[in-house]
C-alpha cells in the first residue's frame, strides 16, 4: 500500500493573515499601528516646524507606509513559503520538526524561531528601505532623522505576528 504524508494541511498563521476575510482584519489593524507610529514619529524627533504640521506629513506619508509595509510582510512570508515549497518538493529535505516548527508552532524548535526571526527580518529591511528611500525621502531631507525615523517604523511594525503559534487558532491556548 502506498504511503501518503500530508503536509500543511492546517495554514500556519502567517498564510492565514494573507487570505480574505483576514486580510480585511490584517489590513485595518496593521493601518491603526502604522497610524499611530507615524504620529509618534512625528512628535518623537520632532518633525513639526512651520511648513510641516502633523495633519500634512501624516497625509502624505501613511498611505504609503501602510501598503509598502503590507508588502514588506508578504516578502517576508514569501520567504517562508518558499522554504515549505522547496521541502515539499524534495530540493531541501529539512526535518520534520523543523517544518512543523515553522509552519505550526515556531516554539517547538529553535532553529524554527531563528528562520521565522529572519523571515521578520526581511520584512524589517524591506520596510526600512521602502520608509527611507522612497517615502520619507522628500519629507525628511535630513538623513539622520530619515535614518531614525524608518528605522523607528521598521523595528516597530515588523510582523511580529509570524511568531504567534497557530496551534493556538486550532487547539486553543
Amino acid at each position: 500500500m502506498k504511503q501518503v504524508k500530508l503536509y500543511n494541511v492546517i495554514f500556519p498563521i502567517w498564510v492565514i493573515m494573507f487570505f480574505p476575510p483576514i486580510i480585511l482584519i490584517t489590513m485595518i489593524g496593521n493601518f491603526i499601528i502604522d497610524s499611530l507610529v507615524v504620529i509618534i514619529c512625528f512628535y518623537a524627533f520632532k518633525l513639526a516646524n512651520e511648513q510641516r504640521k502633523l495633519g500634512s506629513f501624516y497625509m502624505h506619508s501613511i498611505w504609503k507606509v501602510w501598503i509598502f509595509g503590507f508588502i514588506a510582510d508578504i516578502i517576508g512570508a514569501v520567504f517562508l513559503f518558499t522554504i515549505g515549497l522547496l521541502d515539499d518538493f524534495q530540493f531541501m529535505n529539512l526535518p520534520n520538526d523543523l517544518i512543523n516548527g515553522i509552519f505550526y508552532d515556531p516554539f517547538s524548535n529553535p532553529l524554527a524561531v531563528l528562520v521565522i526571526l529572519i523571515s521578520i527580518l526581511i520584512s524589517g529591511a524591506f520596510i526600512f528601505l521602502f520608509n527611507y528611500k522612497l517615502i520619507f525621502r522628500e519629507q525628511i531631507e535630513d538623513q539622520k532623522l530619515r535614518l531614525k525615523v524608518a528605522l523607528t517604523i521598521a523595528i516597530v511594525t515588523m510582523p511580529w505576528t509570524f511568531l504567534v503559534p497557530t496551534k493556538w487558532f486550532y487547539q486553543g491556548f
